[in-house]
């Protein structure tokens, strides 16, 4: 039986943190606090009170108790945190998945309804505009909507005012769901037989692990249908008019992973024939890697002065460009404070930008976006 399902109690068992203090700490679940310097993001923020106002339904139950407000700052249990705020949302789900299950039911009549429908959906990288028109439909239709982080906010206020929204996103050092959870929230309410759609930015099945979520409903015997978004190498590359592949300057493309095993600097995978000057590299989720990426690509061969391109934040209102030689790159970043998520780009079709600064400039530029 699936995760929702499973929970024996309509009310939410208390959760005792792994490092208790002395002091009171019963209004826990009121601290929420994005601290943050640069533009508001456009982004659903792990503790931002947009998330709280958005899945409010979820704290019904606890009205009475604790309302989830914004203050600062953050406990130090960042897991005592997140388990408080999942047993907070227990009853409410299981409410939804009744309710949810005798509408499946009343429908059918005395024929023994079958599992609901499940649509893995990208979203593109931020630009509500980008959205599919199959995309939009299958979002105005659902019962629930799981979303990540990188579902931006103007897309999320398309979705109708009778869907339930559930936020499940990851962030370095927190993940609100795990990843066994999402799967089990979807089968549950999957077998419910509600219309579930599970919000991904860019393309589900370009770096968002809807493959493995695709492979367990599948094995569950849940039909899935996916529904491509505009992944962010295409549509942020589109933005700043760099082609991602030309006659006579790259003949290929090479979508590249940024992530690190257990927080470490060095990326993945960086294979030798990755340094390829004739290729393009689109590195997703690279910030914190860069400097052992690009000095690996150098050291196979790639020149040091390949023209790059990382953008922050792309295709929306808070878009910000830094466009710089590879050797250059990783200093510029942290100059100028690019934060996640930002798409990083590598190859000679970083210079057919019209953005790109004229070849006598030596330092690299940072282009404000609207």
């Amino acid at each position: 039986m699936a995760l929702v399902s499973r929970i024996p109690s309509s009310s939410p068992t208390p959760i005792q943190s792994r490092n208790p203090k002395p002091s009171n700490l019963k209004t826990v679940f009121t601290v929420h606090c994005v601290s943050n310097s640069q533009k508001a993001s456009p982004f659903t923020e792990k503790h931002s009170i947009e998330r709280y106002n958005r899945d409010s339904w979820l704290y019904n139950n606890n009205q009475q108790q604790q309302q989830p407000t914004p203050s600062c700052p953050l406990p130090p249990d960042q897991e005592f945190v997140r388990d408080y705020d999942i047993g907070m949302q227990i009853p409410e789900l299981r409410k939804l998945l009744d309710v949810l299950k005798e509408k499946r039911e009343s429908e059918n009549g005395a024929r023994k309804p079958g599992p609901g429908n499940v649509f893995l959906v990208g979203t593109g990288p931020g630009d509500p505009e980008l959205l599919t028109i199959k995309a939009m439909r299958v979002i105005e239709n659902a019962d629930l909507l799981l979303y990540d982080r990188l579902v931006s906010n103007d897309v999320l206020d398309l979705v109708g005012p009778g869907a339930r929204l559930l936020y499940v996103g990851k962030t370095a050092g927190y993940h609100s769901r795990t990843q066994e959870e999402i799967h089990e929230l979807l089968l549950s309410f999957a077998e419910a037989g509600a219309n579930v759609v599970r919000l991904k930015g860019g393309d589900p099945l370009v770096f968002g692990r809807g493959g493995e979520e695709m492979d367990f409903l599948q094995q569950q015997g849940i039909e899935v249908k996916v529904i491509p978004g505009i992944t962010a190498a295409s549509g942020i590359a589109a933005e700043l008019g760099i082609p991602l592949t030309h006659r006579g300057v790259a003949n290929s493309v090479k979508f590249l992973t940024g992530h690190s095993r257990k927080g470490g600097k060095d990326p993945l995978f960086v294979a030798e024939n990755a340094a390829d000057p004739d290729s393009t590299l689109v590195v997703y989720m690279g910030l914190s890697t860069l400097p052992s990426l690009a000095s690996k690509l150098m050291f196979h061969g790639l020149p040091e002065d390949t023209p790059t391109a990382a953008i922050e934040r792309g295709t929306t209102p808070q878009q910000r460009i830094v466009f710089a030689e590879l050797k250059d790159l990783a200093d510029e970043i942290a100059s100028q404070e690019l934060v996640s998520p930002t798409l990083i780009v590598i190859g000679k079709v970083v210079a057919l930008s019209p953005l790109w600064p004229h070849p006598v400039r030596e330092t690299p530029i940072l282009v404000e976006s609207r």
